[in-house]
Formats: structure tokens, sequence, C-alpha cells
């Protein structure tokens, strides 16, 4: 998508960030992929050899070049993640592809890029309870089904009820939200129950999803976010990690309003809401 492109020359051109703040991730690891996704899945990833019902579930064609584009992403989720326990957060210009399962790929997602770092982690011993938060519109089903049974992983998923993905997995907590919600709603319920989250799970780290599909504008989406209140969701989760001393990497998730520039702005908001939090970056 051209966001991708267009998000980091924003935060150039607007001096957010420098030349030096960016970084390009090698891709993953096959040893760390299988610590997430089934074996068999991931060889038919790796070999392109996804039968035509399973690639039409994701959403388009198996390519050598989509499966690098994934491992590079959950690669660069994995450094952030290294990059947060130094300066406190990191984010990922791409990643957030949380409809992946452990044995699936859909709606344009192959490889979990968030639950991948997480298992890292726990796997390197770099933190023991990690908390997920997710707020793009649709549900982190992927997530929640790759954590269901990993007491040390908790998923938290804020998404709009009757929309995708239709079938859905159990997070520890879903907040399924109504049609047309908008912010004062939306704001209040997070800010009633992440804090909860956090005192109760007592994290060590965080990974953020900031979909901006919650926005008005989304074509998807269905709830009635400003650009305002997007960016004060996420000051919300911002504040609440740096109160409690919690690392985060955030990844962009998705955003797919009408016009490029209402997906641009929102996302870089979110940059901006991170880097005023965190001042030492």
């Amino acid at each position: 998508m051209l966001k991708y492109e267009l998000i980091p020359m924003q935060l150039l051109h607007t001096g957010l960030i420098s030349k030096s703040n960016l970084f390009c991730p090698e891709p993953v690891s096959e040893e760390v992929v299988k610590l997430t996704h089934d074996l068999n899945y991931w060889i038919s990833l790796r070999d392109l050899t996804l039968g035509y019902q399973e690639q039409r579930r994701i959403g388009f064609p198996l390519t050598a070049q989509l499966v690098e584009r994934e491992l590079r992403i959950a690669q660069g989720t994995i450094d952030g993640a290294r990059f947060a326990m130094k300066h406190g957060i990191a984010f990922n210009v791409a990643g957030g592809t949380h409809h992946a399962g452990s044995n699936w790929g859909e709606g344009f997602c192959l490889l979990n890029d968030q639950a991948i770092a997480a298992n890292y982690l726990l796997k390197s011993k770099l933190a023991d309870r990690i908390l997920i938060v997710d707020l793009d519109v649709h549900q982190g089903n992927g997530t929640a089904e790759i954590f269901a049974n990993v007491p040390n992983v908790f998923t938290f998923s804020m998404h709009g009820d009757k929309n995708f993905p239709f079938r859905k997995e159990k997070s520890d907590l879903d907040l399924p939200l109504p049609n047309e919600m908008e912010g004062d709603a939306y704001l209040s319920l997070l800010n009633e129950k992440l804090p909860a989250v956090i005192k109760s799970f007592q994290p060590e780290f965080v990974f953020y999803l900031a979909g901006v599909d919650v926005l008005a504008t989304d074509k998807l989406g269905k709830l009635k976010l400003s650009k305002s209140a997007a960016a004060m969701r996420d000051q919300i989760v911002f504040n609440n990690c740096k109160a409690n001393n919690l690392p985060v990497q955030v990844s962009m998730g998705g955003g797919y309003s009408t016009e490029i520039k209402d997906i641009v702005d929102a996302h870089c908001n979110t940059f901006k809401a991170g880097f005023d939090i965190f001042e030492e970056l």
C-alpha cells in the first residue's frame, strides 16, 4: 500500500524523525517463525505451495516477494521490540498482521508479526509477561488463537462487533463495539479497561496495534472516531505504558479511508503521540 511509503516521508518532512531513526530489517529466520506458526503452514508459504482456497482467504496470490515482505515485517517488529527495551518505544511503519493464525493466513496477513515477536521475547527470556493491545477496528483473531493457551501473553482487543472477521476467536479480553460508536464513548471505555488490565496482569512488555481504520472516514471501519479522537486513543495507550515503565512496540495495522492523506495523517499522529510521551527519543 502507498501509505507505507508515505508515512516515513511525512515523518521526515515534518521533522518528527531523521534518517538515523529509520532501519531496514533483514528477513526473520525460519527458526523464529516456527516458534509461532505451524511447520506445514510455514513450508507451504516458503515453497509457494499454498492451495487456492487458502490464498483466497489471504486475499492476494502468493509470491516470493510477498513472503519476503512478511518475513521482513516480522523481523522489524522484533528489532523494534528490542529498540523499545532500550528507548521505551519503537515503531514498525508496517505490521499489525493480526489475522494470521498459527496455521492460516487471512485478511492480507500471512505471518503474525507481533505474535512472532512476542514468542521471540519469551523464548529469549527478554520478557516473561506480555500484553498485546489491539485497537485495530477488526478483531485480532489470529493473535487470539495463537495465544489462547499461553498464560504469559494477555490479548486485549477492542473491535467492531459486526465487522470482519465474522468468525471471531476468543481473546483474553474482547470489547466488541457497536457500529457508529463515536470518540467519547470509545475513549471512555479504553480509559476504563486498559489500566485495569495492566494492574491485574502486570505485564513487562506491551505490543500495540494502532490501526487507523477506527476513523469515521474509513471505508471499512463502521466507527465514528475523528483524527483527534484517534490521537487521544494513542495517548491513552502510551501514557499507561509510560506510567507503568512498560516498553512498547507499535505496529501500524489497518487504514482504508478514501483520502490517503487521512490515513497518513492519522498514522503520523500515532508517531507524534509516542514521541511526545517518550521524550528521550
